[in-house]
C-alpha cells in the first residue's frame, strides 16, 4: 500500500496552474529531483529516514548526507535501505560546518530533523545544546548558503493547549511548553521571529507521529509500536488512567498522523517557496487512545484486551489530554494529499512493518 500521501507527491505538479503539460508516462519534475544535493539531519532516525526513503523511491534522489549519531543501538538498521551520498557523525558534522563554512560543499534543500525528541529529558542545558545551538548554527549556514531550510519545530511547544494550537498566531510567546523539550524548541522559533527570518524557513510543529523506523525510540517511541509489542509478550495493551473527568479512561484524544503523511506533508512545504513560517503536521483530527489501539488487535487476529494503569507522578502535571492539529495553513499552500485513515494506517503499519521487523524502504510496500 502506497497510500494517499505518495499519490500526492506525484500529483502535485499537475496541481500546479504553472505546470508545463507531460507525457503521462513522463516521471514529473521536482525542486528536489536531478542533481540537487540534500542535506538530512537526523537522517537515520525515525522521521527523517522515512523523508530519505521517499527522496530514493519518489524522486529518484541519492544526492543526500545524511547527519546523525547512530550511537550503541539499532537506529543503524534504518541505512540499510537507504541510497545516499554520505553519512557524518553529528558532533564531527558541526564542528567542522563551524570551522569552514564551505566544508560539505553546497545543498539546495536542508531537513533539520536531528534532535532530542525526549519529553522526559531533564537536562535543559543539553537540550539547549542540543536542540537550540545546533539549529540555529545550522538555520544561518543554510541561509548564507541560499538553501532552503526546513526544520521540526514540535507541537509540544503548544503547552496543554490553553492559548490554542493555531500555526497562524504570531504570537509565539503565548505559548507554555509542558516541559524542557518543547521549550527547546519554543526558543528557536522565537529567536527566527524576533530576528526576522522566520518567514524565509519552514518549521514543522509534528503532533503525534507513528510509523516504520521507530523502533530504536526506546520509551520515546509511539504507542502503536509500544502496544503491538504488549500485545506480543502478554496479550493485552496498557494505557494511562485518566485523572480528568470530562477524559474517560482511554479517551483522552491526540492528533495521530502516519508517518508517510508527516514526510508528504514535508516534502511539500520544501518544495513550495512561498512557504514560510510555521505550520503543523497533523491529521487535523483528534481520536482517542481506544481508537488507536484496536487496530493493533484486529491486525493480529486477537479480541481487544485493555486494562488502565496508573500514571507516574512525574507525568500528570505535563500530560496533555487533548491535541489537534489545525492543518488549513498546509492546505493554502497547495497541499491536496489525503490523510491516511487512522485504522488503515495502524493495520498497515502492525502488519508490513512490525510483525516482519522490516524497516521502510525494505520491500513492504513503500
Amino acid at each position: 500500500m502506497r497510500g494517499d500521501a505518495y499519490a500526492s507527491i506525484m500529483a502535485k505538479t499537475s496541481t500546479r496552474k504553472s505546470s508545463p503539460q507531460r507525457s503521462p508516462h513522463e516521471t514529473p519534475q521536482h525542486s528536489l529531483s536531478g542533481n540537487k544535493r540534500i542535506l538530512v539531519t537526523g537522517g537515520a532516525g525515525f522521521i527523517g529516514s522515512v523523508l530519505v526513503g521517499t527522496l530514493n523511491r519518489l524522486y529518484n534522489q541519492s544526492h543526500i548526507v545524511i547527519v546523525d549519531e547512530l550511537g550503541t543501538g539499532d537506529k543503524w538498521r534504518n541505512l540499510v535501505p537507504l541510497k545516499f551520498e554520505d553519512y557524518v557523525e553529528a558532533n564531527e558534522f558541526y564542528e567542522r560546518l563551524d570551522q569552514q563554512r564551505d566544508a560539505f560543499g553546497d545543498f539546495t534543500h536542508v531537513f533539520h530533523l536531528g534532535a532530542c525528541s525526549s519529553t522526559t529529558e531533564r537536562d535543559a542545558a543539553y537540550l539547549w545544546r542540543n536542540n537550540f545551538c545546533c539549529t540555529r548554527q545550522l538555520a544561518d549556514w543554510a541561509l548564507w548558503n541560499d538553501a532552503r531550510f526546513v526544520y521540526a519545530s514540535s507541537a509540544a511547544t503548544y503547552g496543554d493547549g490553553a492559548a490554542g494550537m493555531e500555526d497562524t498566531s504570531d504570537d509565539l510567546a503565548a505559548w507554555r511548553p509542558l516541559n524542557a523539550y518543547g521549550y527547546s524548541k519554543q526558543i528557536f522559533d522565537l529567536q527566527a521571529q524576533r530576528e526576522g527570518y522566520l518567514s524565509r524557513i519552514v518549521g514543522l510543529k509534528y503532533f503525534n507521529i507513528f510509523g516504520p523506523n521507530e523502533e530504536h525510540k526506546g520509551d520515546m517511541r509511539s504507542v502503536v509500536s509500544k502496544a503491538w509489542r504488549q500485545i506480543e509478550d502478554s496479550g493485552k495493551v496498557r494505557l494511562f488512567k485518566s485523572y480528568r473527568a470530562d477524559f474517560p479512561d482511554g479517551g483522552q484524544k491526540r492528533d495521530f498522523l502516519y508517518v508517510k503523511d508527516a514526510v508528504a506533508m514535508t516534502l511539500h512545504l520544501a518544495e513550495e517557496k512561498k512557504a514560510g513560517g510555521l505550520y503543523n503536521i497533523g491529521s487535523g483530527e483528534a481520536r482517542t487512545w481506544l481508537e488507536l489501539v484496536t487496530p493493533i488487535f484486529e491486525a493480529l487476529g486477537r479480541r481487544p484486551q485493555i486494562e488502565f494503569v496508573e500514571m507516574p507522578e512525574s507525568l500528570r502535571s505535563q500530560y496533555q489530554y487533548f491535541t489537534q492539529a489545525n492543518i488549513e495553513k498546509l492546505r493554502k499552500t497547495g497541499y491536496a494529499g489525503k490523510v491516511t485513515p487512522l485504522r488503515e494506517a495502524v493495520i498497515e503499519y502492525v502488519t508490513n512493518y512490525l510483525v516482519p521487523r522490516r524497516a521502510f524502504g525494505d520491500g513492504a510496500g513503500d
